[in-house]
Order: C-alpha cells, then structure tokens, then sequence
C-alpha cells in the first residue's frame, strides 16, 4: 500500500474517532442529568430513563468501535495495516474504502462468520 494511500486511511480513520469521542463528550455534557422536577409525570420520567439507557448502550458499542480504530491507525505506523490477522494476506482497498477498522480479509471474515452461526 503506498503512502497515499495509507494518509487517506489515516485520515478517515482518525475523523471516524473523533466523531466518536464529540459524540461520547456531548452524551456527557448534555444526556447525563435528569431531572425529575423538569418532567410532569412518571410515565415521561420513565421514556427519558429509556432513552437514557438506550444512549448509554449506544456509547458502549462505540467504545469497542474506537479500539478497533485505534488498533487500526497503530498498525498504519508499523506499516502492517491492510494485512489480515488471520492469513496474512492483503485485504482488497476496496474493502478497507468500506471498513477501514477492518483487521480480515472477506474470505476470513465469511469463515469466522460461518463458524460464529454454527456455533450458535
């Protein structure tokens, strides 16, 4: 992969975290308080408190999203980025245009999911 390349995977990675973390900075300064004086009633108390949850959940998920992201701009600075974990064969630009995080090729990505469902 050329250096080109490898800057615009940067790039798309490291503005992919930092949505993440201005997301993760607005749950806390905007979606952390409630205050039960300002709804009218229990029913609305419990939505917010939903809602709340849900948001929170949310935030969770993208934490595991930032460590594959972080993980993935490590391995652009020590030049194994595009490589799959599994076989050790590239993994198309396409594939990483639509999942720069990605650390399989599709083939090994389809195996694990295989194994995954009949696992389940």
């Amino acid at each position: 992969m050329n250096k080109a390349q490898l800057k615009k995977f940067r790039a798309l990675l490291e503005a992919k975290r930092d949505d993440i973390i201005r997301r993760a900075q607005q749950t806390l300064n905007e979606d952390m308080t409630l205050d039960a004086n300002e709804l009218p009633d229990e029913m609305d108390l419990a939505s917010t408190e939903y809602l709340q949850s849900f948001t929170f959940r949310l935030r969770g998920r993208e934490k595991s999203f930032l460590s594959k992201i972080q993980k993935a701009i490590n391995k652009i600075d020590e030049g194994t980025f595009g490589l799959c974990e599994a076989c050790e064969s590239p993994i198309t630009v396409k594939r990483l245009e639509a999942r720069p995080e990605t650390n399989l090729c599709i083939r090994c990505k389809e195996e694990q999911e295989r194994a995954e469902k009949d696992f389940a």
